[in-house]
């Protein structure tokens, strides 16, 4: 039966021990799994409650976030804040704060979700990694229609979370934006029209590993100008492989391509074009 104690609404305080986070673990599948590789621009991984973030050093948004999820112990009530922090181990110059936020229809979109963080041996221990998702290196401007709309992003990362909490796997879950040097500024920071993720799930027979990618190109034009009502649904999630992540990336994520059930079988194959999820079902795990 699966382990899903409540955990009750409180208001989030973050560790101030910075250095006693263990950051995402690397072999928390059974196999090493080490952390994507970059080569432009990046900063050191910063440790969370697990969880890990790499920056961009001159777009100051995270290159990616990579994060463990447990389903086999999980708390049943997220509890979320409003009070977003800036890292201390960090200038403020290098993080975009509120002010990218405010007084727009620009969210603090989790890269990393406070959802999927709801776990531990522990209330504290779950409770200490949800409050560390509300750190602005975890989040990344996404308009509030697309942060928000069950049909695309949201939609998939909820199905994902359901599948690894209904079947008690683990999975490592990795996040972030596709920066384009044309990307759109607004109040100074250029805004990333597309997001990925990638998630390797183990189970009893082997990893799976899967990508993804969905773009705000729309929202993010109806944003610049303000005054029109954006477009409703223009935006669609697809299903891409790894390598394909890899290509529109510049992150190397090693061993996951090997994992990929989209890969081809061999190098005369043809290669599998990005599938369009029209609904959750079409989404494959393994």
């Amino acid at each position: 039966m699966k382990r899903m104690t409540a955990l009750e609404p409180r208001a989030l305080r973050i560790d101030p021990d910075y250095a006693s986070r263990p950051g995402f673990d690397d072999k928390f599948l059974g196999l090493a799994l080490p952390l994507p590789l970059v080569e432009a621009d990046a900063g050191a991984a910063l440790r969370y409650h697990h969880f890990s973030v790499v920056m961009h050093v001159s777009r100051r948004l995270a290159v990616f976030v990579a994060a463990n999820v447990d389903g086999s112990r999980r708390f049943a009530q997220v509890p979320s804040s409003d009070r977003w922090s800036l890292d201390p181990r960090l200038p403020a110059t290098a993080q975009a704060g509120n002010a990218l936020y405010s007084g727009n229809d620009l969210d603090r979109g989790h890269l990393n979700r406070r959802a999927d963080m709801l776990w531990g041996e522990t209330r504290a221990e779950a409770t200490a990694a949800v409050a560390d998702t509300y750190h602005y290196t975890n989040c990344a401007p996404q308009h509030r229609d697309f942060n928000q709309n069950n049909a695309t992003w949201q939609g998939l990362e909820d199905y994902i979370l359901s599948a690894v909490a209904d079947d008690r796997l683990r999975a490592n879950v990795y996040t972030g934006p596709i920066f384009h040097p044309d990307d759109p500024i607004y109040r100074g920071v250029r805004i990333p029209r597309a997001y990925w993720k990638v998630v390797a799930v183990a189970t009893t027979e082997a990893v799976h590993a899967t990508a993804y990618l969905i773009a705000q190109t729309e929202l993010l034009d109806a944003l610049e100008r303000e005054a029109e009502q954006p477009p409703l649904g223009p935006y669609r999630t697809y299903q891409i492989q790894v390598s394909d992540a890899e290509a529109r990336t510049g992150i190397d994520f090693g061993p996951l391509r090997g994992f990929d059930p989209m890969r081809p079988p061999d190098r005369d194959a043809e290669e599998p074009r990005p599938t369009a999820l029209l609904e959750l079902s079409d989404v494959r795990l393994s």
